[in-house]
């Protein structure tokens, strides 16, 4: 398989060129910057391309940027990112530049080579390998939101909120005080991490929640 390497870190660069090698591909081509990584990967067209998502000049998400234009001349690349730390809209991103061919990976997976390798042959042939980690987190941003920490209530008093019911309003509906109302809107606030701030309308806030804004 012939693969092109991103990363900023030569010791790096050169500990997967020889993890590939040992295995029986060929590395074609290294970069250590998202132009180099560009270039490389549109001149060599390699069977895949592993890069750091962090890179030079500002070492914050340069290899997925590159991945997108990559992708965005050759829309068929096999891309596999490297990261130091899960960072599940990078993933996302990552994903929605290409839905074949895609690998996300923390860097403390290489260590375990054959795992390593594996998903190296899975991406290249189409495939699409994320991280446990990646996995985890996407799963957790899928299925819990703040408003899960909500009781039946305080959702109901949320709902209310949002039909622009006011607290009178929503007193005389449930049957209960103004001051059981405002409590259970004073723990809305709090539950959804709305603190006061005058430049903040927190009803409104709280009903964009409310509709997944």
């Amino acid at each position: 398989m012939r693969i092109v390497i991103a990363d900023d870190s030569a010791l790096i660069r050169e500990g997967l060129r020889l993890v590939l090698e040992d295995a029986g591909h060929r590395v074609v081509g290294t970069a250590a910057s998202e132009p180099e990584l560009i270039a490389e990967a549109l001149h060599a067209r390699p069977d895949l391309v592993i890069a750091d998502i962090r890179m030079p000049p500002h070492h914050t998400d340069e290899g997925l940027r590159a991945a997108k234009q990559i992708r965005a001349q050759w829309p068929e690349a096999a891309v596999m990112l490297l990261s130091q730390y899960v960072v599940v809209s990078y993933a996302a991103e990552l994903m929605a530049s290409g839905s074949r061919s895609t690998g996300y990976l923390l860097k403390d997976r290489i260590s375990d080579i054959d795992a390593f390798l594996d998903a190296v042959d899975r991406v290249a042939s189409g495939g699409l390998v994320m991280d446990p980690e990646v996995v985890s987190q996407v799963i957790s941003s899928q299925r819990r939101t703040p408003l899960d920490d909500l009781t039946a209530r305080e959702r109901e008093v949320l709902e209310l909120i949002g039909q622009g019911l006011t607290n009178g309003a929503i007193a005389e509906r449930l049957v209960v005080t103004d001051g059981a109302v405002e409590k259970h809107i004073q723990r809305i606030f709090a539950k959804l991490g709305l603190s006061a701030d005058a430049t903040v309308h927190r009803r409104v806030m709280a009903v964009l929640t409310l509709l997944g804004r």
